[in-house]
Order: structure tokens, then sequence, then C-alpha cells
């Protein structure tokens, strides 16, 4: 069986709790072997963590969303750097910057804060970071420049620029490839998706949210993961075989803590 690993996924959402042993199941069937599970929240950074450690298939992030920016204290940045210590805690995400939602100067100012405090504390403790980008691509590129230094990391569901995304491959970092690329509005993505090296790939569902077609606008889920491989193959000419080969060798290089199975 092709097997894949679906780097980004929120499995904490209550949208699965009347299901998540099953959906958990349901993606192994389909090959989904190992699924990363984010944090956006102090909340749901813990309960990742501990999900992680019920179900052998899944993995976690930790870390604040740009959408729940707050100055963290000091005893919330020894919880995120002993959760990093974790053997299943892969990387310090989801953060980042979203102007998108937020118009706030202000506001804007305190998510630039909190992405440095926390790429800071990727550094501290040696993981990957897993980066929320949303209509704040000039800021999110120069934050990366200017403290991201020894830190390599995924642009989680890649929205930005051709011309961007060369940057980042140049800087080591990986783009993230989601349901929207399945989309009739996908734009750009496919082209950046053609041009980018096998070795810069990751697949990603974002489950709950951003279900591909044939799926888009029902509950999404690490299982539909085949929809997007299957799109990507399909764009650059490669087998569904080949584009999950290089995207699991991808996710371990910049996850070394997920065991090989």
């Amino acid at each position: 069986m092709t097997t894949f690993i679906d780097t980004h996924a929120h499995l904490y959402d209550e949208r699965y709790d009347d299901d998540r042993a099953e959906m958990i199941a349901r993606a192994a069937e389909a090959g989904v072997t190992q699924i990363i599970s984010m944090g956006d929240t102090m909340a749901a950074s813990a309960q990742v963590v501990a999900d992680a450690e019920q179900y052998p298939t899944l993995y976690a992030a930790v870390g604040i969303h740009p959408e729940s920016a707050c100055v963290l204290t000091d005893a919330e940045r020894a919880q995120l750097l002993a959760w990093a210590q974790h053997p299943k805690v892969v990387a310090i995400g989801e953060i980042g910057l979203d102007y998108y939602w937020e118009k706030d100067p202000q506001v804007r100012a305190v998510q630039r804060e909190l992405f440095v405090v926390q790429l800071n504390l990727a550094r501290a403790a040696g993981l990957p970071v897993c980066i929320h980008d949303r209509e704040a691509h000039g800021d999110t590129l120069a934050l990366l420049r200017a403290e991201g230094q020894g830190l390599t990391g995924v642009l989680h569901c890649y929205s930005g620029s051709l011309e961007m995304a060369r940057e980042l491959w140049k800087m080591g970092y990986y783009i993230g490839i989601d349901g929207p690329l399945t989309y009739k509005n996908a734009a750009k993505l496919p082209d950046i998706v053609r041009e980018a090296p096998q070795e810069r790939l990751l697949i990603e569902t974002d489950s709950p949210y951003l279900a591909p077609v044939p799926l888009r606008g029902k509950r999404n889920e690490p299982a539909y993961l085949v929809h997007i491989a299957a799109k990507i193959a399909e764009l650059r000419g490669e087998s569904v075989e080949e584009v999950a080969r290089y995207t699991t060798e991808n996710a371990r290089r910049l996850y070394p803590k997920l065991v090989d199975v």
C-alpha cells in the first residue's frame, strides 16, 4: 500500500468528538500512517500532546496561532518548552501572522511579537516551526530573515507568490500543500507546485478545514490526503507513489522525531 504522512491537522477539534478513533482508523486504512496534530492555543496544545500519547499514529506540535495572539507569560513559555521535550512533539506550531482577519495595527504588532517569541522558543527547543501566513507575506518573510537564524520549517497551506516560494526554498523552508490546490480558484498555486523542488514539498489536510475536491464543503479528515497527492501527481507528471515517497522523506527530514513505520 502507498503510504503518506499528513503533516498538518487539528484533530483536537470538537467536530471529531463523536468519532475521533474511527477517523484515525480511516486514515490508516487510506495509507496515512502518521499525522501531526497542531496546537493553536495553550489548551489545544495540551490536548494534542494528550492525543499523541493515546494514539500511536498521532504526533503533536505546540504553539499559539496568530488569531489567539497574546503576550505569553513566563509560565506559558516554560510550559511550551516543557512540551517541546516530549518525544512525540515534533514542532512549534501553528505560529505566524494573520492579517486577513486582523486589521488593527496594534494587534498585528502583538502577532509579530508573539511570532518572534515562538521562533526563539523553537530555537531553544531545537525544533522546526510550522508557520501560518495569511495575507502577511512581506512581514512573514522579513521576520524569518531577521529572527529565524538556525531555524527550518514549513509555510503551511502555502498562499504566497512564486517569487516568495523561491526565496523560502533558498532559505531551506518547505511549503505545505492542502485541499485548495484542488479548487477551481487555485490561481497561482498549481504553477508553484509544478516548479517546486521535490525536496521542498509537504502534503497536509488542515483537517477539519479545507476538504479537497470531490469532498469540498464536508468536514475534512486525514484519509482525504490522497486527493491532494493525486492532484500534485497530475500537475507534476508524476505517479502518486512518487509523490508519497518524496513527501514522506521530506516530512522525516523536517521532523526527525517521527518514528519510521
